[in-house]
């Protein structure tokens, strides 16, 4: 999301005479697009405001800036910090970025962070900055209602606030007549975009989904992220009428025991959970699952860890993103709970977690060799095979190397698995 962000600031940036550089050395505007979700994340940024402060020693007129999550946050203590920062500008300021650049070329500190209870640069076209060309991200959403304990999201991005969808089918189709091949819609909760106007019947995530995969058969449709207590089965029927839908669901459960998700203010238990993965399985059989998993949040004992292991295990999910628990200042867990698991058993079961969900993503991988599959190409491998090797994903969004001599990033390839570990699948291109 703070990807399809920057997008957006490069585009107002853009339309003030702005271009972009790739050597830190030339620029006269540097701003780190902040992320407040984990303190790694925040130790991070703080870091890299160290190397920019050396840059500015060097040339003051340099302007320096921090945009996004933790701008909301910290914005008192960024701007008392000794790390020279001229810009703080929060997820729903961006627009006012040319007129705060400016008063910061004339020596003036500049400061929005304002949340906003409309904004969502619909109008806006992103200057695409990745890469590949193939793969591109649109914003659908902004914001959170959900207020889970231990999530800082909703503090730092504001109320949720749904995106008109006829400017994100817009944004789709001008992305697909530019070559890519490949959209991502975001949102922190996408199960619940919704859009009412006086003309037009209300419009699901499902709908929206439907339009966008209506562009043309050729543009991928992918979506992140959902949530459990919100995925219909009306959304998992759509998907099953679209090949170009992936069959590839993201649903973070946190945590397998319900008493841990109740303190966690998720709004679902265990068995809710593992009935949605049951109706994805029912309904779209073919679909991979992945998920997000927090270990040692407040008052974890080991039984609740227990159940976390056993949820892993029978979900049997594809791949997961695993992290310990992270306090985050003023979150409801902060306010309400002690972070009393000590580092060590945090870390310890993490390890734990880790094992386990490595094992299950290698049998995962390992149960397509021998199958084809539509691969989406997405650039040259890191590491070739023998010769020319080129890389891509499924609609499972498993990762599969392949040589390949004319095959170039965009094109759709069929691949047949031979062999597979935990990350990767390797395969040869095949006629079936």
């Amino acid at each position: 999301m703070n990807f399809a962000d920057s997008e957006v600031v490069a585009s107002i940036l853009g339309e003030s005479g702005f271009e972009k550089t790739d050597n830190i050395n030339l620029a006269d505007l540097i701003l780190v697009n902040t992320c407040s979700i984990r303190d790694n994340a925040e130790q991070r940024v703080w870091g890299r405001l160290d190397l920019f402060r050396s840059l500015k020693r060097k040339r003051p007129s340099l302007i320096i800036g921090v945009l996004g999550c933790m701008a909301e946050r910290l914005k008192e203590q960024l701007l008392e910090s000794d790390k020279k920062i001229d810009l703080v500008v929060g997820p729903d300021a961006y627009r006012d970025l040319p007129s705060l650049v400016n008063a910061a070329g004339e020596g003036h500190k500049g400061v929005n962070v304002l949340l906003s209870r409309e904004e969502t640069y619909a109008d806006i076209s992103p200057v695409r900055m990745d890469t590949n060309g193939v793969s591109a991200f649109i914003s659908i959403m902004r914001g959170c209602n959900n207020m889970c304990a231990y999530c800082v999201v909703p503090y730092t991005r504001g109320a949720e606030r749904s995106r008109d969808p006829h400017s994100i089918v817009k944004e789709a189709k001008d992305i697909f007549n530019h070559g890519y091949r490949e959209v991502t819609l975001l949102g922190q909760n996408v199960d619940s975009y919704l859009w009412k106007d006086s003309e037009t019947k209300a419009i699901s995530f499902a709908n929206l989904l439907s339009m966008v995969a209506d562009i043309s058969p050729l543009l991928r449709v992918r979506f992140s992220t959902n949530h459990p207590k919100d995925l219909s089965d009306d959304l998992l029927y759509v998907m099953t009428q679209y090949n170009n839908i992936c069959k590839h669901i993201h649903l973070p459960v946190q945590s397998g025991s319900s008493s841990v998700l109740q303190r966690m203010n998720r709004k679902y238990d265990r068995e809710w959970y593992l009935d949605r993965v049951k109706r994805i399985r029912q309904i779209i059989p073919d679909c991979t699952l992945s998920t997000d998993i927090i270990t040692g949040f407040c008052g974890e004992t080991e039984t609740e860890h227990n159940d976390t292991i056993s949820l892993l295990k029978e979900a049997g999910f594809d791949f997961a993103y695993m992290f310990k628990y992270s306090e985050r200042p003023n979150t409801r867990a902060a306010r309400h709970f002690k972070d009393d698991v000590p580092e060590d058993v945090k870390t310890s079961r993490l390890n734990e977690i880790i094992n386990i969900q490595n094992h299950l993503s290698a049998v995962s991988k390992k149960n397509e060799i021998g199958k084809s599959f539509e691969v989406l190409t997405e650039g040259v491998a890191k590491k070739a095979i023998s010769g020319p090797t080129m890389t891509g994903r499924t609609s499972g969004n498993k990762v599969v190397v392949f040589e390949a001599t004319d095959v170039k990033p965009g094109d759709y390839v069929i691949v047949t698995i031979e062999k597979a570990t935990s990350a990767t699948m390797t395969g040869r291109i095949s006629n079936q």
